[in-house]
This record gives structure tokens, sequence and C-alpha cells, in this order.
């Protein structure tokens, strides 16, 4: 059985013309780099399931560790930067400056919502 890896590799489904009214946010939890390695990995293991079906399953189970790991990685690298974007400012700092802060918080953390 043949893994499709173009299917894996498609951006979740996003309304028309969505992506262009959206306003900058934070970056990708993963580049792109990263998570293309992982889902040819994953790839790798599905493709060879038949033949070897224990070492299919450790590497899958490897991809996911790797996946799990780099997104670890990714949101306290996030957190950090937002964090000292805002923390330890003067408290006169501007409300349209705390609002951006506030809104990355939440476009993160509606991300892990929809994982």
């Amino acid at each position: 059985m043949m893994y499709d890896q173009t299917r894996a590799q498609q951006p979740a489904h996003e309304p028309s013309g969505a992506a262009g009214r959206r306003a900058p946010g934070p970056a990708a939890l993963f580049p792109s780099d990263e998570r293309d390695k992982i889902v040819r990995r994953l790839g790798r293991a599905v493709n060879t399931f038949s033949d070897a079906p224990r070492e299919s399953l450790e590497e899958a189970e490897a991809a996911f560790d790797e996946a799990a790991a780099q997104l670890v990685e990714a949101l306290a690298e996030q957190r950090r930067t937002l964090h000292e974007g805002w923390q330890g400012k003067d408290p006169d700092t501007q409300s349209a400056e705390l609002h951006l802060a506030l809104r990355q918080y939440r476009e993160i953390t509606q991300k892990l919502l929809r994982l």
C-alpha cells in the first residue's frame, strides 16, 4: 500500500479567500523543511509496513517523537519571544502593543486546539 505524501503535506483547509485577509501572526510552528522531513519519514514507515511491520512501526514512532519534540521546542521559543515582548515594559506601554501580544497568544493557542 502506497502512502500519498502529497495529501499529508497539504495545509489544512481554509475558507475561500481567508488567507488574503489574515493579519500577520506568529510564524508556523514547524519550519516547512522540518515538517517535510517528518512527513517523508512517516511515508517511508507506511510504505515499508508490508515488508517489515515492526521496523515500520519503529520508524513511525520515531517520526512521532521527532514531531512532538520539535513542537515543544517551537512553542517554548514562541512563548519566550512573546513574553519578552511585553513583560517588564513600562506600565504606560501602548494598549495596541499589548493587544498585539494578546492576539498572538490567542492565535498560537487556537492552532494548538485545532491539532
